[in-house]
Order: structure tokens, then sequence, then C-alpha cells
């Protein structure tokens, strides 16, 4: 088994991290290496679900945070072991930024902070980059809730050291248009469902994406045609066309307000008729800035260096805290850029500024 220095520099932590292949499905080596390290720290309770890992204080303090990472990797592409960047500010590897640096944080926090200002739920996850059933947070939040319980929570997801509040919503719909099957011979036999796209593609280019503020971040909104299918042959007019749409939405609305509104959009392009098809929905989450733990964290980062909070354009698992009522914010060390890259790197001076902006808040 891979043993872990927790004790060492934060970087060197990470290139450890980083050298235990962890792709999604794979991360029994890197959780048992988690576990056991943790093991050795007498002010923490463990527990195990899957390859996931919950390490707690148990002080009785009256507040709690959650602090919370990811495990797995997308594949690796001849980027583990890790290796320095040409000029050394930074550390090469899959996982580098997403997310093991911001992994290597928290394991070196969870260590040292016997004494927090605040009790700490450190929470180390697996199956993040697949499918959402197989989401280890998921996993946890169904199967032990009550691990999941605090004021605030914190995910190490990569944002170059800045606070990223919330994050949008996403979802995914098919647009069936119906047509009549015929022989493209006698064509006007038939109603070809392609060409009735024409108005919902119009649309769909013209669309103006909205900016929303909410709670004071703003929310850059994008509605998409993502993929478009029809026809079985090429003498057969096709009987049905399938717009598929992505809608990434701001966190003012709720998921079913988010689909409402794409059929709303749809039905005024003109269409005619038309049926919809759910095929992926992921719940926005609000910034979560408006409470007195939120602007704790806001000062603390605010003392290293670190630029105001911005808005999370994409949808993170912020969003799991934010269904189970718990305000959530995104800060971790990477360019999310960067993230799956073949040449993945993560700078090393924001693997620190993290660590000392975690360290501020949860000492103080």
């Amino acid at each position: 088994m891979t043993t872990l220095d927790l004790h060492a520099s934060v970087d060197d932590l990470t290139r450890q991290l980083i050298d235990i292949p962890s792709v999604s499905g794979g991360e029994a080596a890197i959780a048992d290496a988690v576990e056991k390290a943790l093991s050795e720290c007498p002010h923490l309770t463990l527990t195990r679900d899957g390859d996931a890992i919950v390490a707690r204080t148990m002080l009785g303090l009256s507040e709690r945070v959650i602090i919370a990472g990811h495990l797995d990797t997308v594949p690796i592409k001849e980027n583990v072991p890790s290796f320095p960047t040409l000029d050394g500010t930074g550390i090469m590897g899959r996982g580098a930024v997403d997310m093991k640096g911001g992994v290597a944080v928290m394991l070196s926090l969870a260590a040292e902070l016997i004494a927090p200002s605040r009790d700490i739920t450190w929470v180390f996850y697996d199956h993040e980059e697949v499918e959402e059933s197989k989401n280890g947070l998921g996993r946890l939040a169904r199967r032990h809730p009550e691990l999941l319980s605090g004021d605030f929570a914190v995910l190490c997801e990569p944002t170059q050291a800045q606070i990223e509040g919330g994050c949008n919503g996403t979802l995914r719909m098919n647009i069936v248009l119906p047509g009549k099957a015929a022989h493209s011979a006698r064509s006007w036999k038939g109603v070809n469902a392609i060409h009735a796209a024409a108005p919902v593609l119009a649309a769909l280019a013209a669309y103006e994406a909205r900016t929303v503020e909410v709670d004071g971040l703003e929310y850059r909104e994008g509605l998409n045609a993502v993929g478009v299918s029809g026809g079985i042959a090429g003498n057969v007019i096709p009987d049905e066309c399938v717009i598929s749409v992505n809608y990434r939405f701001a966190p003012s609305l709720t998921t079913d307000e988010a689909l409402q509104h794409v059929r709303d959009v749809v039905a005024a392009s003109g269409v005619g008729e038309f049926s919809t098809e759910v095929t992926d929905r992921a719940d926005a989450c609000r910034p979560g800035l408006d409470v007195p733990l939120a602007q704790s964290f806001v000062d603390a980062v605010a003392s290293t260096g670190a630029p105001e909070p911005r808005a999370k354009l994409g949808w993170t698992d912020v969003a799991r805290f934010g269904a189970l009522g718990i305000p959530a914010v995104n800060y971790g060390p990477g360019d999310p850029e960067l993230a799956h890259s073949d040449l993945e790197w993560c700078a090393i001076d924001e693997i620190h500024q993290c660590r000392a902006g975690l360290a501020t808040w949860l000492t103080t």
C-alpha cells in the first residue's frame, strides 16, 4: 500500500497523490492510502463507504463546516507520474488541477488542525468524473446523510484560488418533431420532420442568453442545440427529427422552471407540434454567501490576496450541498480550463494560497 506523508509540504503531497493512479472506478488504492494516513490522526473519527472517506473532528463546537473533494480523475494519458513544469512553478500530471491539488490541501490541514475554531467534516469521495448515479458524494447523501450535516460547505474544485459561489444548473432535453414517412420520389405524400426543425434551430441561433445577478454574483446562461438526428434512409422522407438541447441556467431558476423556459422558447418558434424528453437534469445552487460563516470565509480568503468572489458558471457538486440546505462555495487551486487536458498542471503558489486561506478561516 502506498503511504502518504501528510506532514510533507502541500506541493509534495500533491505529487504523491498524482502518482497514485485513480481513474474513476479505480479509486481503491488512493482511498486506501487516504484512509491509512488519516487513521494515524487521533483527533479524527473516520467512516468509509466504498471508496469514500469521511473524517470528522468531534469537539462539540457550535458550528460545523464541510470541506469536500473527489479522489478520482479522468483517464491517464502518459501524464502519471507527476513532473514539474519547465520553469518549476507548477506540477504537471493527471489530476493536478482536477483535483489532487485541492485534495492535498485538505489532507494537509486535516492532519494539522487538531483544535480548529469550528468542527470540520473532511469528505474525500469517489466517482465524480462519471455518471451521476455513481457519484460518491451522492451515495453518501443517500446512505449516511448524518455525515453530511453542517452549516456551510467548501468544495475544493479548481478555481485559481478564488471563491466561486454556487453553480449554474444544467439540463438536456430532446425536442421531438413528428413527420410522415414517404418515398422521396413522391415527397409530397409525406411530411419532412427534418425540415420542420428549421424554425426551432433558427430560434436557438437567435436566442440571447441572459446574464442573471443572484445574491450579488453574475451567472451567464446558455441555451444551445447540441445534437440533431433524423432520417432512416436516403430515399425516405424522415418521419421524425430529434434536436438535443442543453440549457445552462442561473440559480434564480428551479430546474422545473428551466425546463418550462426551454419548452416556451420552442413553442414560440412557431414549429407546431412537438414533444419533449428530458435526458439529464441537475439543479443549480445559489451562491451561499449571505450567511455569517460565508462572510468569515470570504474575509479569510481575501487575506491571501484573492480577488472578490465570482459566480461558478459550470455545474459542480456544490449543488448536492444546496439540495441538503447547506450553503456551499467552490474554492481550490488550479485553472479549470486546464482540467482534463493532456498538459494538466497546477501552479504551486495557488496550492499554498488555498491552504493559507482555509487555515486562516478554520483557526480564527
